[in-house]
């Protein structure tokens, strides 16, 4: 090969059943260099990562490892290629510690036992290297996400690998958690690996990233200089078209307050939050990890049950003590964690959609079958939601379609207050646009909603008022026309 590559793929194909899902894929890495992988869910980035990782075999095409042509059957071919992939799922076990997570599978031995002495200082010699702040013996299920994160890394260097495969591993952290993985990012790079950096956070790209490729329905679409690359071009490769209106918002302001909540408190995370909705508003929630948005939602909502303060909903004092007491108010939450929280993985899309309104077409014994399908088809068609069918198992969906099929399952209980925790999160930019256009056509239906997001661009786009939380407190509220990064990042510092 004519110049220095760490990886090379070539014409890459991987077919499923009645799809191609890679056709004709090239993607190249240099020593040292980040470089990013773009495209909308389902453009066949995750598969692309499968075959490097050994998950998948590619039927055509041929990978390259410092100019070696490699065959990669397994994992283990992966591994052993210098090869480590942190996906967005992370795969610690919770109630070991660092140490036996970092080296599990291959424990250093002495007579026949594990050397744990050995193990915790090698795995101590790794976090100081790396400046974490917490010990060898610390329990996974102990750390935050992005320590835990943290740990995938560190796990991922411990192997020597020379080409690291990042997936989202920004989406549950905090602005300065990302300047910390950031720096460690390029701590890797001057020592010459290559990492490949897959994120739905364009802005990231000119912060870290050095070369992008886009991929475009299972196809190799180009390969760019990050640098000499606009957004707007980026979007354009990434969807075959432009999107003039990113950020769907009409504003229309309403005195008429839906749900008043004074000085609630749920004994850890919520201190005396107090706050109003209005109809037909999108409330914005912002603040740093941790700063209790997701929390206080939950009190809220019935999922806490020891909480204190005052709810009123349309002007009648409330005590939601259930989920389901919720719903049957006209409230509705849209968790952030759609794996964990939110989806039935192997049901299917009907199932996803129709299990929170039983009532409307199960009476007693009796099942109105086409009455069920009425409701999925209304909702899939809404959301714009992309199945082959109804039937589908919604885990085979690409994650942007996974959300989709979420929001519309809440959206079929017809709710008067909708609650989305991070409603666009691991979502590609189309089916944000997608996403942001149905919430302004429900806030125009009367609907009143609340969005806790971390990405401060939409909280600043679509938000009428924008609150801030900082330690579990409101730290301020900020209207639509004064709203900016620096605006939300003074308060939530506080």
């Amino acid at each position: 090969m004519s110049e220095n590559l760490l990886l090379k793929m070539t014409n890459i194909h991987k077919r499923f059943p009645g799809v191609y899902a890679l056709k004709n894929v090239n993607f190249e890495l240099r020593p040292g260099e980040v470089h990013a992988l773009l495209g909308e869910n389902g453009a066949g980035k995750s598969t692309l990562i499968k075959v490097l990782g050994g998950i998948y075999n590619a039927e055509e095409g041929e990978i390259f490892i410092n100019g070696k042509k490699t065959v990669i059957s397994n994992v283990f071919d992966s591994h052993n290629n210098g090869i480590a992939i942190i996906h967005q799922e992370l795969v610690l076990v919770p109630y070991m510690s660092v140490a036996e997570n970092i080296f599990l599978g291959r424990e250093p031995m002495k007579a026949g036992l594990i050397d744990k002495a050995k193990m915790n200082a090698d795995t101590e010699e790794l976090l100081r290297t790396y400046s974490m702040n917490f010990g060898p013996e610390t329990l996974v299920t102990n750390l935050t996400i992005a320590q835990q994160q943290m740990v995938e890394i560190v796990k991922a260097i411990s192997f020597n690998s020379k080409i690291l495969v990042m997936d989202e591993p920004t989406s549950s952290i905090s602005d300065k958690e990302v300047e910390f993985l950031f720096k460690i990012m390029k701590t890797l790079t001057a020592k010459g690996v290559g990492i490949i950096y897959i994120s739905h956070k364009m802005s990231e790209l000119w912060q870290i990233c050095d070369r992008v490729t886009v991929l475009r329905d299972g196809q190799y679409v180009a390969t760019n200089v990050v640098k000499d690359i606009s957004k707007d071009e980026l979007i354009a490769q990434m969807v075959g078209r432009s999107l003039e209106k990113y950020y769907t918002r009409d504003f229309i302001k309403s005195d008429e307050v839906v749900l008043k909540v004074e000085h609630l408190s749920d004994g850890d995370m919520v201190k005396d939050v107090s706050f109003e909705l209005h109809k037909g508003e999108i409330l914005g929630f912002a603040g740093l990890v941790g700063a209790g948005r997701s929390e206080t939602m939950q009190a809220i909502f019935g999922l806490k049950k020891n909480y204190s303060g005052k709810v009123e909903l349309f002007g009648k004092e409330e005590h939601f003590t259930s989920a389901e007491h919720a719903l049957k108010k006209g409230l509705a939450l849209v968790p952030e964690d759609r794996k964990l929280d939110g989806l039935y993985h192997v049901q299917s899309v009907k199932f996803n959609l129709s299990i929170e309104v039983l009532g409307q077409f199960i009476k007693g014994i009796f099942m109105n079958s086409r009455k069920e399908e009425e409701i999925a088809q209304k909702y899939v068609y809404m959301m714009n939601t992309k199945t082959p069918s109804l039937e589908q198992v919604i885990g085979n969906l690409s994650g942007g379609n996974q959300q989709k099929v979420m929001i519309g399952r809440w959206l079929a209980t017809s709710p008067k207050v909708l609650i989305l925790d991070e409603p666009t999160r691991g979502v590609d930019v189309g089916a944000k646009a997608e996403i942001y256009s149905i919430m302004n056509m429900l806030t125009k239906q009367g609907i009143s909603i609340i969005m806790i997001s971390s990405e401060l661009p939409e909280i600043i786009n679509m938000s009428d008022r924008v609150y801030v939380m900082s330690n579990g407190k409101v730290a301020g509220c900020i209207e639509h026309e004064n709203v900016s990064q620096e605006s939300i990042m003074k308060l939530a510092a506080i």
